[in-house]
């Protein structure tokens, strides 16, 4: 049964202009005007049977013209009174088509527009029963599977909000709004949803530790290792994870050891170059691998030994050549011009924070370490060995800040070169969720080496990854300081309320050309409650997110009524060993 079964005498008003997908209605009754307001939806009869085209109301006006008498008037006339009438105006953005049957199906709303109204074409309000159903219809999202559900619209708190999951993680997504509005919480609840599909495959980049409280079968934690895990013998069946600094790529090994400032930069960074690329040699050799001799480069990801590396460097910086006399030594080309370098990669070396990348136990040097690890990561529920876990959250919170984007995107590029590499057939779609991602995807490098490669490996995996099975989740408080090249590959906003007008611009930039006056919002908008718009949603709309069972550990501290409590719990001492040791366990 077709939902919209309108009366003509139940009419608004009527369409005075058209122009492309914007509409101007004329409604004369003030009381119907009072029954229109901003970001509500209103139908408009189509030049279609069986069509009814559905619009966004962005702008409502009202104002008097006066009009004179027009005539001559005879000296003993009684003069006569100016006219005033109103005119009361609603601008609308149309968003979409409702077809009342489409083949076997009935109520089909479609985000396309085969028609715009014709004047005087009649308005009607989606309100009470209508609108229940109306949303119900966007609810259904038609055959796409099992629904990602977000909650519930504030327009009708008893129609269930629903996402289309593919085109969620398909065309990537962002996720953002100001502390404390409910980011996390939101994330939480799409992490919930994913975690009950049979073969869910993501990762989380969980910078601070907030999403330590979601667990379920679905669900697997993991956490980089920090300096209290050294020489305890726990690995990947422990939850802890070792990122050797052999896996780094190219750029990344040269952020990593060169100082970009030192005059001899240049000069250091061959020397790397090469001698990777030999110590890498000398381990394929070693270990009879001759088929990867014969194809391997800098970039593969071959284990090589650290203490080579420094004795060769060390070696170069303090070799001497025979001189043009017999008998006599002059300095050799790199003499002296290493010693900067071997310096840095040594404190980095020792550095115990860095243990995951320079101290990591002997069995991350084998070349079968690599399919271990990538088989844990990249592996969904039904591929795991226990048939547990194919959301893996990664902890990073013991990472230093310095190289935290370094180190991020070294797990970015390993999911995405992998994806690349594996044949079609056989690839399996995967999801990472970059929280706080202005952390290690920044709109400017600055200067720094670790944010530019990292950078770089975003924009890689936004602008390639779909065709990869690999989607992106890019979750933040700032979106203004959120590289933009990433942020306009993403197809689906969820934006919670944001206060900052950087930030709210931003957005606005997001949306579509009609639906810009939707960003009004984004100051007001009540904790938890978020603007969805995007392909994943049929319909750009004001959602209520819905609890997620395990909440994230992010809840803004109530600081007047912990002040208010007695009892006061002193963890000083704690911190302070904590701090000193650089671990939290």
């Amino acid at each position: 049964m077709a939902i919209f079964q309108y009366k003509d005498d139940e009419a608004l008003g009527t369409v005075l202009s058209v122009d492309t997908a914007t509409v101007v209605i004329k409604v004369a009754d003030i009381d119907k005007l009072r029954r229109m307001q901003v970001n509500r939806l209103i139908v408009l009869q189509s030049s279609k049977s069986g069509q009814h085209l559905i619009g966004l109301v962005q702008k409502i006006t009202r104002s008097s013209t006066e009009k004179e008498q027009t005539g001559e008037k005879e000296a003993d006339e009684i003069e006569i009174p100016v006219l005033s009438f109103q005119l009361n105006l609603v601008r609308a953005s149309l968003i979409g088509t409702l077809i009342d049957k489409v083949g076997t199906k009935e109520n089909v709303f479609r985000r396309t527009l085969e028609t715009v109204p014709e004047i005087d074409a009649k308005c009607f309000a989606v309100e009470g029963d209508v609108l229940t159903s109306f949303m119900r219809v966007i609810a259904n999202v038609p055959g796409e599977g099992q629904k990602l559900s977000l909650g519930h619209y504030t327009l009708d708190e008893s129609a269930e909000a629903y996402l289309n999951g593919n085109k969620f993680f398909q065309r990537h997504a962002v996720i953002v709004g100001s502390t404390g509005s409910g980011k996390s919480w939101t994330t939480a609840r799409v992490l919930e949803q994913a975690a009950m599909l049979p073969s869910v495959n993501s990762l989380v980049f969980d910078v601070h530790g907030e999403y330590t409280p979601l667990t379920g079968d679905g669900i697997k934690h993991y956490r980089v290792a920090g300096p209290g895990d050294l020489g305890n013998n726990k690995g990947l069946a422990d939850g802890i994870l070792y990122l050797p600094f052999w896996l780094l790529g190219y750029e990344a090994l040269i952020s990593m050891f060169v100082d970009r400032s030192d005059q001899n930069a240049p000069n250091q960074a061959m020397i790397i170059a090469r001698t990777v690329v030999q110590m890498k040699r000398n381990f394929l050799e070693a270990n009879k691998q001759k088929e990867l001799l014969e194809n391997f480069t800098i970039d593969s990801p071959v284990p090589f030994s650290m203490d080579a590396l420094l004795a060769e460097l060390n070696k170069l910086n303090e070799e001497m050549k025979p001189g043009a006399r017999a008998g006599s030594e002059k300095q050799g080309d790199f003499y002296g011009k290493l010693s900067r370098m071997i310096a840095r990669l040594e404190n980095k070396r020792t550095d115990r924070r860095l243990g995951f990348l320079f101290q990591s136990p002997q069995e991350t040097d084998q070349l079968s370490w690599l399919g271990d690890v990538s088989r844990t990561l990249l592996a969904g529920t039904s591929q795991q060995l226990n048939k547990k876990g194919g959301i893996k959250i990664i902890d990073f919170s013991e990472v230093p800040s310095d190289v935290l984007p370094l180190i991020v995107s070294l797990i970015g590029r390993l999911v995405f070169s992998l994806q690349q590499w594996t044949v079609r057939e056989k690839r399996h779609p995967i999801a990472l969720f970059c929280d706080e991602a202005h952390l290690y995807i920044p709109e400017r490098a600055e200067g720094d080496a670790a944010s530019e490669v990292s950078m770089r490996i975003f924009e890689k995996i936004a602008k390639e990854g779909r065709k990869y099975g690999v989607g992106l989740v890019v979750i933040s408080q700032r979106p203004s300081e959120v590289n933009h090249t990433v942020l306009s590959q993403c197809n689906n906003l969820v934006t919670m309320r944001l206060t900052n007008a950087e930030d709210q611009s931003v957005v606005r930039r997001l949306l579509p050309d009609t639906l810009g006056g939707f960003s009004d919002v984004l100051p007001i908008l009540d904790t938890g409650e978020a603007l969805v718009v995007g392909d994943a949603s049929l319909l750009p709309s004001r959602v209520r997110i819905q609890e997620p069972s395990a909440k994230p550990n992010s809840g803004t501290v109530d600081f007047w009524d912990k002040w208010l409590e007695g009892g006061y719990k002193n963890g000083i001492k704690e911190a302070v060993t904590a701090w000193r040791k650089q671990n939290l366990q």
